[in-house]
């Protein structure tokens, strides 16, 4: 039952059933008024309708794309709650005092400017930004503590109007914060399989922080970027080999071929060695796999977490095996330290910075005085 961009066409009494069928409030909406579909032009997972009254917010379940994941009701807080609503969670927009989860929504909401509206956070250890960290440590923001455990008493005493967090494949639920009556905003955008349908969801966001103009125009600027630097590469007749990451104990863990990683490698004329594959998460192989695919690979990017950067020698000592790789006897291996760089606070919503990077690697005659953001070439 997920409202699909082309639904737009089907007679508006058919939508009213098919939104007040998808469960959690039981009054629906009179089949007379009207909505306008938001146009989303790259997300597969999310669809968003005004109403004159609220705007509805429907996300598809990226694992089984016959289901709704969740279905959200905006409505102005200024605004008398109307009568008659579609069945989903309501929440009172715009956001002023939310518990975010993630250092990427947080990263958002700075773009946005609706930083003030962040009230706690979750994992603060791997938020990355000064203004969260003062903010915890003046008291303004509250820690809430693991994203896994959080602390319960902290979020009560908070009295948020909703918690972004994202949602995972068989997680079995959020625990007690599902008990708190607060909503509960399922962040599922990084389940898109393109870099634009990802970022597309800053629209939602948006319509929750009351930022609709703001997340309008930033998403037009980015796709703009985006679609420039993708056209500038596209006639290059030659499209070199990449593989990526580093292996973790026995295994080694590598995106799908169906992954946003992977569409960003094409995007930049570049062939991922699993690029035929159609999964759109991470996939566990063995060594063995992984070197047979990218032993002849022309480049290699792997990201990685620590105080100091990198070196080749460092990997080898790691592990040996590593230096049978062609990229690396050929010294074309490029990494990313995101103890040091907020590659994963902004290229979510920002996937055209990458792109400009992974362009300048694979054809380094391309960007001319473009100097890389996120990525460095390992040294010796």
């Amino acid at each position: 039952m997920y409202l699909h961009k082309g639904l737009q066409f089907i007679p508006i009494a058919i939508i009213v059933l098919l939104l007040s069928a998808c469960g959690g409030r039981s009054n629906t909406s009179s089949t007379s008024v009207q909505g306008d579909t938001i146009t989303l032009r790259y997300s597969e997972n999310l669809s968003i309708v005004d109403y004159e009254d609220y705007t509805l917010a429907q996300l598809r379940n990226p694992w089984d794309t016959t289901k709704i994941l969740h279905t959200y009701i905006l409505v102005d807080k200024e605004q008398k709650l109307p009568e008659e609503l579609p069945a989903g969670t309501i929440v009172r927009t715009p956001l002023s005092k939310a518990v975010i989860y993630s250092s990427v929504h947080c990263s958002l909401l700075k773009k946005l400017g609706a930083l003030s509206s962040i009230g706690g956070v979750c994992d603060l250890k791997y938020i990355k930004m000064p203004e969260i960290e003062e903010g915890c440590r003046n008291g303004s923001i509250a820690d809430v503590g693991d994203g896994m455990n959080p602390n319960i008493e902290r979020i009560i005493d908070l009295h948020p109007d909703a918690i972004l967090l994202s949602p995972f494949e068989n997680s079995g639920g959020y625990g007690r914060v599902e008990k708190l009556n607060v909503p509960i905003i399922e962040c599922a955008e990084y389940m898109e399989t393109s870099a634009l349908g990802r970022a597309e969801w800053m629209h939602f966001y948006g319509l929750l922080f009351g930022k609709k103009q703001v997340a309008d125009s930033l998403f037009a600027s980015v796709e703009r970027n985006y679609n420039e630097l993708k056209n500038l590469v596209s006639p290059i007749s030659f499209a070199p080999s990449v593989m990526c990451d580093l292996k973790t104990s026995s295994t080694w863990y590598t995106p799908g071929g169906n992954s946003t990683i992977a569409k960003l490698y094409t995007d930049a004329s570049a062939n991922y060695i699993f690029r035929e594959d159609t999964h759109s998460g991470s996939l566990p192989y063995p060594f063995e796999v992984i070197f047979e695919k990218g032993q002849q690979a022309d480049f290699w990017l792997i990201r990685y977490n620590q105080p100091t950067d990198k070196t080749y020698s460092e990997l080898e000592k790691e592990f040996a095996p590593y230096a049978g790789f062609r990229a690396f006897k050929e010294r074309h291996i490029y990494g990313c330290n995101t103890n040091r760089v907020p590659f994963y606070e902004e290229t979510p919503f920002q996937p055209d910075w990458l792109l400009k990077d992974l362009i300048k690697i694979f054809h380094p005659s391309m960007l001319e005085g473009y100097e890389l953001k996120y990525y460095s070439k390992l040294a010796e």
